[in-house]
């Protein structure tokens, strides 16, 4: 069976690009092929700057000749409706069969189609797959019709079969005619030269500097500027994606080792590391011992003479430039940093955060006060929460992070340091937008963490004030990432956080924020009419109306802090947040499933109540999935179901609720006598162990219950002819149902 090679090879493909249009071209390509008939042994794709390559083994010589029968109209149907069943099938009126059926004769033709050559087919799906080829950006060039990420100069594609006969495909795209040759490096290659197969042209393209396999080019870059470093008492600062991007900007890689100008090493080792990422398209080299950044390592893709020391030149005299901007940078914001940050703060008050929501001021306001909130239940000092996210995205308006926005949040400690801030809220300027996603390290810092909280919480708040929630795939605002960094921060850190208390205290906050924004732009012109906007949130308006009504009548507490009232409002609150907290619980099934519990195991939990205290409800998920994966764990669930649905098909017949009066004294039998005392001897542990919070006890007592209730189950029928001790083993079952939804609502259990 031949094999194929195609090459397609155009101008610079972008490096972010090419891995991706490899994978396309073969799935697209092999996926053509098959549907085709044409099946194939295996399939590798390869990508360079200049090239994308496929090399399929094993391909069958020709597809194979089908034979299809095709069912037709009816022998007396209309004649326009045979005509077209002939066109269809592409047969004429002597190929028809008859034949008799339920409903009459009817036609039948008998198609065969012959196989096609593998090159007639290669033919046709490559043509489709060149002209529909889902690049992200593609361009067309001169006078035709094609696009392409880059103007296409060649095509190579040969068919090798196993006694080494070479074939071209005759295949023609918009002019470009397929052909056996291909070319080599750009300046090192030697002209054009012809292929025989993959082997063959693997190895002419090494010959002509280019090195096809994006791996390969990625390792011998690694290797090599390790090896450099290490020959220097340095090390090269790991950075797979840089990594990644550099092999797909050379066909030849050759690793050169610059120095970085002293002046430069002053500045903060991350603005080394992103100017010379973002702009050079550098790796990062740094000494061990200080862990300060020395040197730079660049990726050229021609061999010289001078063993790249003009390449090394002129790319220390471009990364100069640059770091005199970044040094430029960071002395204009060390000097406001050190004048305590305020120039920055106030500048946020003419940056909106989201329209109705207000300034990014505002909102860093709303956080400082929530953290303060939040601090004591975390076990922070409030006083410094409050300072730190007063400070935590000062950053934002600093010179340094207007050019290189991914260093917001480290530049701010560093700034935050300069002002003469605590380490907690230095650090708490870095880390409170930590977790940024399921991999990103958690927060350990009592500060860090209640920022962290604040900024999250505000924000899941303000967009469900706004009624801007994530829809389907759509999540605009990241909140999704959001939620799951609260509950990662609140699990991983072991708090027991009232979430419902801090929702409905922050969504009542921005509520009164959006109707004062009202008020102020004369949509409302009363604080009454104001306060008829909020009444239409039930109690929320009237608790409202309440502390208004006891200020203006001169009965207000000793304070009357507009925090005050809110507090007070707060406290008077039913649970305004239950959509944002059924939100929680969504993305808390999602972080749990990922660590082999149920969504059912979590529901069965979350009926219990406290559904806002997401460590508890961990503690008792973890606990019932443990349970579950034992024999007497499974078996009790089953057993607890048919309790359970006996019992609830008797209240509902009988129009009463089973719950009180078993007495072991109109017991029948010993299975019946055994389970009262199993039950007396385990109601108490469990009782104990929940109040305890020791839920694995709880479940490890609940399920002593599984022998004595399949023997219940085997020996006793419930309902009996005598209607006292059907009563009786019905309470029986009560308390069954009783004693185990202590720990869970086991009703909600699938299977």
């Amino acid at each position: 069976m031949p094999d194929l090679l195609i090459e397609l090879f155009s101008e610079e493909i972008p490096a972010r690009m090419q891995t991706r249009a490899a994978a396309d071209l073969k799935e697209r390509l092999t996926n053509g092929l098959v549907d085709a008939g044409l099946t194939y042994g295996g399939a590798a794709a390869f990508s360079t700057p200049r090239r994308l390559a496929l090399a399929v083994q094993d391909v069958l010589a020709q597809s194979p000749t089908v034979k299809e029968e095709r069912k037709g109209p009816r022998v007396d149907a209309p004649e326009k409706a045979i005509e077209g069943f002939l066109r269809g099938a592409g047969v004429s009126r002597g190929d028809l069969e008859v034949r008799d059926e339920k409903k009459g004769q009817v036609y039948y033709a008998s198609i065969t189609k012959p196989g096609r050559p593998a090159a007639a087919i290669i033919a046709d799906v490559l043509d489709d797959v060149i002209r529909n080829f889902p690049w992200p950006k593609s361009m067309r060039w001169g006078n035709g019709a094609l696009r392409w990420v880059r103007p296409l100069h060649s095509i190579l594609c040969i068919l090798t079969d196993d006694a080494g006969e070479v074939s071209v495909v005759d295949l023609d795209v918009d002019g470009l005619k397929a052909g056996d040759t291909t070319e080599g490096h750009r300046f090192m290659g030697e002209g054009r030269f012809a292929v025989t197969s993959f082997e063959d042209y693997a190895a002419k393209l090494k010959r002509n500097k280019v090195v096809l396999d994006a791996g390969e080019r990625a390792a011998h870059i690694w290797q090599d500027a390790t090896n450099q470093a290490f020959a220097n008492g340095l090390e090269v600062v790991e950075d797979k994606g840089l990594l990644a991007e550099v092999a797909g900007l050379v066909e030849w890689p050759v690793v050169l080792m610059g120095t970085i100008d002293e002046a430069f090493l002053s500045l903060p080792s991350e603005v080394l590391k992103t100017s010379m990422r973002e702009h050079q398209k550098f790796f990062s080299v740094r000494n061990p011992k200080t862990q300060r950044i020395e040197r730079f390592v660049t990726v050229a893709n021609v061999e010289t003479a001078d063993q790249g020391a003009t390449i090394l030149a002129g790319n220390s005299r471009v990364l100069s430039a640059r770091l005199a901007d970044a040094v430029f940078f960071w002395e204009n914001d060390l000097r406001i940093a050190k004048a305590g940050m305020g120039e920055w703060i106030a500048k946020l008050e003419n940056v909106t955060f989201e329209r109705r929501l207000g300034s990014q001021a505002e909102r860093i306001n709303r956080i400082a006060a929530l953290a303060k909130e939040l601090a004591p239940a975390v076990g922070a000092d409030p006083d410094v929460a409050e300072q730190a996210a007063k400070v935590c995205k000062a950053d934002l308006s600093s010179e340094m992070v207007y050019e290189f926005p991914e260093l917001q949040g480290l530049m701010g400690r560093y700034y935050a340091i300069e002002a003469g801030l605590s380490e907690d809220v230095a650090m708490a300027c870095e880390e409170h937008y930590s977790p940024l996603g399921p991999s990103d390290e958690v927060p350990t810092r009592l500060v860090s963490v209640t920022v962290a909280l604040a900024d999250k919480l505000d924000l899941l708040t303000g967009f469900w004030a706004i009624d801007e929630k994530p829809t389907g795939s759509k999540d605009p605002f990241a909140l999704r990432r959001a939620a799951l960094g609260v509950i990662r921060l609140v699990l991983e850190n072991g708090l027991r956080l009232p979430l419902d208390r801090f929702l409905d205290s922050q969504l009542l906050k921005h509520k009164i924020a959006l109707h004062r924004a009202k008020a102020s732009s004369g949509d409302i012109d009363t604080l009454e009419e104001v306060l008829d906007e909020i009444a239409d949130h039930g109690v929320f308006g009237a608790a409202l109306h309440a502390v208004i009504d006891r200020r203006t009548k001169g009965e207000a507490a000793p304070d009357t802090s507009e925090g005050s009232v809110l507090r007070t409002v707060g406290d008077a609150l039913p649970d305004l947040s239950t959509d944002l907290l059924a939100f929680f619980h969504d993305r808390l099934k999602v972080y749990l499933r990922d660590r082999g519990v149920r969504h059912d195991v979590i529901d069965a939990c979350l009926t219990l109540g406290r559904g806002d205290d997401l460590s508890l409800i961990v503690a008792r998920a973890t606990a019932l999935s443990d349970a579950l994966k034992t024999d007497d764990g499974e078996n009790l669930v089953q057993g607890f179901k048919r309790a359970n649905n006996i019992l609830t098909q008797a209240e509902e017949k009988d129009g009463v609720e089973y719950s009180y009066g078993a007495d072991v004294k109109f017991s029948e039998t010993d299975e019946e006598r055994a389970l009262f005392g199993a039950l007396d001897a385990v109601e108490g542990q469990i009782t104990t162990a929940i109040e305890a919070e020791d839920f694995a006890a709880a479940m490890a007592a609940m399920a002593t219950l599984r022998t004595p209730i399949d023997a219940f189950f085997e020996a006793v029928q419930i309902n009996t002819d005598n209607e006292v001790i059907r009563r009786n083993r019905l309470n029986l079952l009560s308390r069954i149902r009783q004693i185990c939804g202590q720990a869970a609502d086991l009703a909600r259990i699938e299977g």
